[in-house]
């Protein structure tokens, strides 16, 4: 199945603790379903300090499921993501507005 999310992608959290919250995807494992983004899901995570690093108590972005996900249109609304075809190639376009979001 085609990636409707990709990483650099601006979306917003649909469902769970940080839902409105908006932020930029750094990266998505498919096979797992989970992206990470940037400020949302965050959890502590404890480090033990090292030669070249502090250590302590560090924000970390958790994976979050694709399906709390919805990415951004041009007008900053929530928006599915369809596929069409546009000179033999495959893109993806906003269903609100229907504009192409790879360009």
């Amino acid at each position: 199945m085609a990636a409707k999310l990709r990483k650099g992608d601006k979306v917003v959290v649909l469902a769970g603790k940080d839902k409105g919250k908006e932020g930029t995807i750094e990266s998505v494992n498919p096979s797992a379903n989970k992206a990470i983004v940037d400020g949302i899901n965050m959890a502590i995570r404890h480090t033990r300090q090292t030669q070249t690093s502090q250590g302590g108590r560090l924000p970390k972005a958790m994976p979050i499921d694709l399906s709390n996900l919805a990415l951004l249109d041009s007008n900053g609304k929530p928006t599915r993501v369809g596929f069409k075809l546009e000179d033999g190639k495959k893109q993806r376009f906003a269903k609100t507005t229907g504009d192409l979001i790879d360009g």
